[in-house]
């Protein structure tokens, strides 16, 4: 079952371009990654989802029920991150959580407790006591203390150090596993490449590709790296290689051919050293993003 579809979803700003034509199918119990540079149009599709902003033109369903229409039953099943948390300054920390958790119908006090405790996060702290990084944890809290059926997070990690990172990538993946669905959005690409499934990559506005984590690795570039004793000329690269660098003896770049024919063209060689590895999800990434 799709917990959340668009079909051709645009949102323009006046004349300026928001997103155009999104399809996703987002399925029940996925880690669903969403990942593009700053101004790609990941919010503007997340405000869309969570009817903040209304599209210009397509249409969005969450749970089977329409973004624009039902939100108000939609929101009950819903934990949000934004990229940006802004609180009352006055509140404590508890009273914001009690009060957050006071529009859902269930008893959130265990779930608080449990995860400020993980979080590492003084319930009795005022919020204008609170650095960057605890008000970003009291997102996350504020967003998961009703155990909500769909996670969406925009940029979730910004503030957390990498030890705090990793124990909200292991309740986020726990969640998962209680069934919740999470929409993670980022261009922090290491992020995605250890929580998703399946990954969806923006350019511009536009979806330029959507895979799973491991065909996306799989049936993309290998990446070469090969030492000689004389640097190679620009005659060596053909239409394959992408990324193509020669620093002095050594020689680099990202191949998407047969690589019987690659081995073949590097046995003519005069070899020192080669090195062939599976790129990383960055380098993967930064191939969509090549000035034509």
């Amino acid at each position: 079952m799709a917990i959340i579809e668009t079909k051709k979803l645009t949102k323009y700003y006046g004349k300026s371009r928001g997103i155009i034509d999104v399809d996703l199918s987002i399925e029940e119990g996925e880690i669903f990654g969403f990942i593009g540079p700053n101004g790609a149009g990941k919010s503007t599709t997340i405000r869309l989802l969570l009817s903040l902003i209304k599209p210009s033109s397509g249409s969005a369903t969450i749970f089977g029920l329409d973004c624009q229409k039902d939100y108000q039953e939609i929101h009950k099943e819903i934990g949000y991150l934004p990229s940006e948390v802004f609180y009352y300054d006055n509140m404590k920390v508890k009273d914001l959580l009690n009060y957050s958790a006071s529009f859902y119908n269930k008893d959130c006090k265990a779930k608080i407790k449990e995860l400020a405790a993980r979080l590492d996060v003084d319930l009795n702290m005022k919020i204008d006591n609170l650095s960057y990084g605890n008000k970003k944890k009291v997102g996350i809290i504020q967003g998961l203390l009703h155990s909500p059926k769909l996670i969406i997070l925009d940029e979730p990690t910004g503030g957390l150090d990498p030890l705090m990172q990793q124990t909200f990538f292991d309740i986020l993946k726990e969640e998962n596993e209680r069934g919740a669905t999470v929409l993670f959005s980022s261009h922090i690409l290491s992020e995605v490449q250890k929580l998703c499934d399946r990954v969806a990559i923006i350019k511009e506005g536009k979806i330029v590709r959507i895979d799973t984590m491991a065909s996306l690795k799989e049936n993309t570039y290998l990446k070469v790296s090969v030492d000689t004793e004389e640097p190679l000329s620009e005659s060596f690269k053909d239409n394959n290689m992408i990324n193509y660098t020669v620093v002095d003896g050594n020689t680099s770049f990202l191949y998407n051919g047969n690589v019987n024919d690659l081995m073949h063209k590097l046995s003519q060689l005069n070899l020192l050293r080669i090195n062939l590895t599976e790129p990383d999800l960055e380098e993967i990434f930064m191939h969509y993003y090549v000035k034509e």
